[in-house]
């Protein structure tokens, strides 16, 4: 899998994803990086990437002609992606979808926000990773790296990991326990240490079906 990221501040890149397993990924080139900068598309001695709105208003907006020209620019076929609050919501379904392309292009947004242009007439998709705003869309793109990466087969050690994790099976993950067996007078339940798989199996889906109902129950509708 090959990312290709678009920002103004390729600084930023990797990041996180840098370390652990994804910086294992990347180490190794299952995982590829490759970062553009915006102003590396511009044309005019201040290397301008953004201006006023049209109709006024607060803040700047990113100019559509360095965006085109960069994404125009680019070696790999799969989606473009642009991070943006007024995008769907990314998750674990769109992380799997994610998975099982060739490559993918992320554009980072700023400021007050993206010329519509982008949106509606070059990218392939528009992401939000929640209802709130950042200050760009470079921790978005780190949060998608990070989500998509770990489903690529030989990212992580055991291959069985990605199907029990959360919202694989629309439901969060059920609890986890190590030593010591008794902390501060808290026990690890008797099942996981019964050493019956059978039952540690059926306690597991009943406890990921009852936390979920406590806490996500939008999940299970």
């Amino acid at each position: 899998m090959q990312f290709e990221v678009l920002t103004l501040f390729p600084e930023l890149f990797p990041g996180a994803v840098a370390h652990g397993v994804t910086g294992r990924a990347l180490s190794s080139g299952v995982v590829g990086l490759t970062l553009h900068n915006l102003r590396d598309y511009t044309h005019d001695r201040h290397r301008q990437v953004d201006d006023v709105p049209y109709g006024g208003g607060a803040g700047m907006v990113l100019k559509p002609e360095p965006i085109f020209e960069a994404v125009r620019a680019r070696q790999g076929s799969g989606p473009v992606i642009l991070l943006s609050p007024q995008g769907e919501l990314f998750n674990q379904r769109i992380a799997r979808e994610l998975a099982q392309q060739p490559d993918l292009y992320l554009i980072c947004g700023r400021y007050e926000g993206v010329d519509d242009r982008v949106a509606s007439h070059l990218v392939d998709r528009e992401l939000s990773i929640g209802d709130y705003v950042l200050t760009g869309g470079e921790l978005a793109a780190l949060v998608v790296i990070d989500a998509v990466s770990r489903l690529i087969p030989g990212v992580l050690g055991a291959q069985a990991s990605p199907l029990d994790e959360s919202f694989a099976e629309k439901l969060l993950e059920y609890p986890h326990y190590t030593r010591p067996p008794v902390f501060e007078g808290h026990a690890v339940p008797d099942v996981l240490l019964s050493g019956h798989h059978a039952e540690i199996e059926r306690w597991r889906r009943q406890q990921a079906e009852a936390r979920t109902k406590r806490r996500r129950p939008d999940l299970l509708s």
